[in-house]
């Protein structure tokens, strides 16, 4: 099935964290890259004090189920040093599942869309780059619609290669 993915660290060697997280993704669980969006600089959401973000969005291709890709996110998260602590808090990794096909599920631990894509430009724009017209399968909008209408300022910046 395919998955789009948000990937995020603002902690140590932040581009090698990414890195590393999409390697593990691939090498450890057979999850294959379709389309992944270019490296943006993003201000912090929620708690401002503190580093500033590098995140993509990524396209993939996965045999997992969306539970055993959350299962799988979650122990790349622990084996790249991420430590639970509050929310929006430093973090040197951060793997969020935006979308699963069309899916829509609401479980105790996890949420599909995830239900805060449509609120995040860190989110909306790198995924505006690669899937512009991916539908929200709640909204029945555009990602680029989605993008247009989300009320977030927070700045975010094209890092160039």
């Amino acid at each position: 099935m395919q998955t789009i993915l948000s990937i995020g660290s603002n902690i140590g060697n932040k581009k090698k964290n990414i890195e590393n997280a999409i390697y593990l993704l691939h090498n450890n669980y057979n999850i294959t890259m379709l389309n992944v969006s270019n490296f943006y600089e993003t201000e912090p959401f929620g708690y401002k004090n503190q580093n500033w973000f590098l995140n993509i969005v990524l396209i993939a291709d996965t045999d997992l189920s969306p539970h055993n890709l959350l299962i799988a996110c979650k122990k790349i998260e622990a084996n790249l040093g991420r430590k639970q602590t509050t929310k929006w808090a430093e973090r040197t990794i951060d793997i969020d599942i935006l979308m699963y096909s069309d899916m829509i599920l609401d479980t105790a631990d996890l949420t599909i869309p995830h239900q805060y894509m449509h609120l995040r430009n860190f989110v909306l724009i790198p995924l505006n780059s690669i899937a512009p017209d991916t539908i929200h399968p709640i909204f029945s909008k555009t990602i680029s619609q989605l993008l247009i209408e989300c009320p977030d300022t927070s700045a975010v910046k094209l890092v160039k290669n």
